[in-house]
């Protein structure tokens, strides 16, 4: 369900002000929520040394172990220092990315999946890891491969194909469905996330803007905008998604999705607040990424809070069953 906010409104709360959703504690005496349980399915799979995939990293197509690629994939796409239940989930997460675009064929010819984060998942050789971490290195990777060997051959699944794992660095309290980003996916909902902004970096952004830049940019994509009146009239209706996100917002008298001004004013998430200044306007943008599926940093408090890796894909992709390899 969308909800629907006055300008006047929007232009007084913060997204960011809305309580966390409080899950997983066992502390004190408020209420203990049942554990997320994921439906496990044994199955006679391949085990990631096994299988031997085609990368391609820049124009070059390299042969290696699906154990190397996903170690290289873990290590580019979560901080090391993270807990080893998260990194469990992450490894679960990337080894299912990987299935599912071996299962669909590649979009690369002549290799399964790139390199590319933006593209399919990001990837880091041991020289560019050794290279970030310095004298972290050998600790680090040793964890990493901990994760990725604790996980071998398991993959999520729904309906019998490989799932659509889509994660995210953070979420202000809840994830966003995808059927408010890229249509409907029946286990990628909206759903709590338990991260904090003490310990997420830059967990709030904020962004400036003359009025002049800010009625260019806006104008730059749709051209039919009206900013002949006074600024402060510019900002209409606001419509926000489950997850709390801009699903869309009226401005200049046209309505533009909340995708549309992240891409536009290049903000982190699409959970913003725009507030009118003195001679401009101003972005409160609160967590990271497109917010659908796991939140990186909810998986690592949901790991701090003592849920397991099972338990923290049970929460983010709900209705998945987790093929694991037959002993």
């Amino acid at each position: 369900m969308k909800r629907t906010l006055s300008a006047a409104l929007l232009l007084s709360l913060l997204i960011v002000g809305a309580p966390l959703a409080a899950v997983y504690s066992d502390g004190g005496d408020a209420p203990k929520k049942e554990k997320d349980k994921i439906k496990i399915e044994n199955a006679e799979t391949q085990s990631d040394a096994e299988l031997s995939i085609r990368l391609l990293a820049g124009e070059e197509v390299q042969e290696m172990g699906a154990d190397e690629y996903l170690v290289g994939v873990v290590a580019a796409e979560m901080p090391a220092s993270f807990e080893e239940e998260a990194l469990k989930a992450q490894a679960v997460a990337a080894r299912t990315y990987l299935r599912r675009y071996i299962e669909e064929g590649s979009r690369h010819e002549g290799a399964d999946i790139c390199a590319d984060a933006n593209c399919c998942q990001a990837y880091l050789p041991q020289d560019r890891l050794r290279e970030n971490w310095g004298d972290k290195y050998d600790a680090y990777i040793k964890k990493i491969r901990k994760a990725v060997s604790a996980t071998d051959g398991e993959y999520l699944e729904y309906d019998g194909k490989a799932a659509l794992a889509a994660f995210h660095s953070s979420s202000a309290g809840q994830t966003e469905s995808s059927a408010d980003v890229w249509g409907e996916v029946p286990y990628l909902v909206s759903v709590s996330s338990p991260e904090k902004a003490e310990a997420v970096p830059n967990f709030v952004s904020t962004l400036t803007q003359s009025e002049l830049d800010f009625r260019d940019t806006l104008l730059h994509l749709k051209p039919e905008a009206d900013f002949t009146g006074p600024a402060d009239t510019w900002i209409g209706e606001t419509q926000y998604t489950e997850g709390g996100r801009v699903g869309s917002i009226v401005i200049g008298g046209v309505s533009f999705t909340g995708a549309e001004i992240r891409q536009l004013f290049s903000l982190r998430s699409t959970a913003f607040e725009i507030a009118k200044t003195e001679g401009g306007f101003s972005f409160t943008v609160t967590g990271y990424g497109h917010g659908v599926g796991m939140s990186q940093y909810g998986a690592n408090t949901m790991a701090k809070e003592g849920s397991t890796y099972r338990e923290i894909l049970a929460h983010y992709y709900p209705g998945t069953t987790l093929i694991s390899p037959k002993k």
